[in-house]
């Protein structure tokens, strides 16, 4: 796979703004969350997110519709679409 890839926007005492762009083909890799994060998908996708033990599910991205997630999260996110998947990524540091 290819290596997504990613923008720090904003890096700062209370949060780290992350633009993640993902090509077809390509994936983040395997890591862990460590802080409190907000996702805001710029484009409508589908992304593919394999935990720990391999386990795949699907996950639909609208655009503007954000989601939060605690830290400790664990995952590789893929795309196996044929369109670029663009997000931002909002780590919550205070």
């Amino acid at each position: 796979m290819l290596a997504a890839r990613s923008e720090v926007q904003i890096d700062n005492d209370e949060v780290r703004v992350t633009e993640w762009r993902l090509a077809p083909g390509s994936a983040t890799g395997h890591h862990t969350h460590g802080m409190d994060y907000v996702i805001v998908p710029v484009v409508a996708g589908e992304m593919t997110i394999v935990a720990p033990g391999g386990e795949r599910s699907k996950a639909q991205l609208s655009a503007g519709k954000s989601y939060f997630r605690k830290a400790g999260v664990q995952h590789d996110v893929l795309n196996e679409t044929s369109t670029e998947i663009v997000f931002l990524e909002i780590e919550l540091k205070a």
